[in-house]
């Protein structure tokens, strides 16, 4: 009778067993196609949505929304050495962002970046985004992702009135002209001319300030750039039309995506409400191309 029991006890250890095992690999299929599918789809999406809730989270429990932006720009990010405020189009751009992060313009930090610097500062997280004229490419956006088109400019020429350069035609590779580090303007024009390798500067005013010494006959990058240059000084002017186009757009880290998004509904919303044609005008002078 004893053994009996014992045969009956060791039966339903066994079923027990069995049960368990059936379950564990239940589960794990369910991991490895169905559940574990909805990680790689939906499930990663999830994950992606989280983490791109924190990096809006960050911003908001700090308070302030801090964008990398240039100081040396006029028309889109110059800071005055006099008042020590920094104005200008990107500027403007990053204060309905704050707007519409934080509910206040004035949350908003302002850091300087220079063409060469600013991926660097967003990706080592000294700024949340860079808007700083930054021309959307291909091989940019291996390193960040862009919003839509905040700008339209092109590539252009600023030489001294009077100046044998009328244009792009007029330049050879024997041509002194001058650039900015880091700006995609260097590897257009040098690819353009072949032979020509441009004298490069660590940023605008030090370009501009070569270019008035004499240290150059031309120099190239955006048209909406030089155009902020021929204010400073009237006996410089853009020659020539563009040569390339140059559409803006404002950087952040990769995978942050509904950083993106909202940062892409603030772009529609100031150009379907008409702000973002009169921050245009305000410091471009004209309406936006298309209105």
């Amino acid at each position: 009778m004893l053994k009996w029991r014992s045969i009956k006890m060791l039966g339903a250890m066994l079923v027990a067993v069995m049960l368990v095992a059936s379950a564990c690999g239940t589960k794990n299929d369910n991991s490895a196609g169905g559940e574990g599918g909805g990680n790689a789809g939906g499930g990663g999406t999830n994950a992606g949505a989280s983490a791109d809730e924190g990096v809006l989270k960050s911003i908001k429990e700090r308070g302030k929304l801090v964008v990398g932006v240039k100081f040396d720009t006029k028309l889109f990010g110059l800071k005055d050495p006099a008042s020590g405020e920094v104005e200008g189009f990107d500027v403007d751009i990053a204060k309905q962002l704050a707007k519409k992060v934080l509910g206040d313009e004035s949350k908003l930090e302002l850091k300087e970046v220079t063409s060469k610097t600013r991926i660097p500062m967003l990706n080592n997280g000294e700024i949340d985004m860079i808007i700083a004229t930054m021309t959307i490419t291909e091989e940019r956006k291996k390193e960040v992702d862009f919003s839509d088109v905040y700008f339209k400019a092109g590539q252009s020429l600023l030489v001294k009135k009077g100046s044998a350069i009328k244009g792009i035609a007029d330049v050879t590779k024997d041509t002194k002209v001058l650039g900015v580090k880091g700006a995609t303007s260097i590897k257009n024009i040098e690819e353009k001319i072949p032979g020509l390798k441009v004298q490069q500067y660590e940023n605008y005013q030090e370009a501009f300030t070569a270019l008035r010494a004499g240290k150059g006959e031309a120099l190239t990058t955006d048209n909406a750039i030089l155009y902020g240059m021929t204010k400073q000084d009237e006996n410089y002017e853009v020659v020539g039309g563009t040569f390339t186009d140059e559409p803006y757009g404002i950087a952040m880290k990769k995978g942050e995506s509904a950083l993106v998004a909202l940062v892409n509904e603030t772009i529609k919303s100031l150009q379907d409400s008409g702000e973002y044609a009169a921050i245009y005008e305000k410091w471009i002078g004209e309406k936006p191309p298309g209105e």
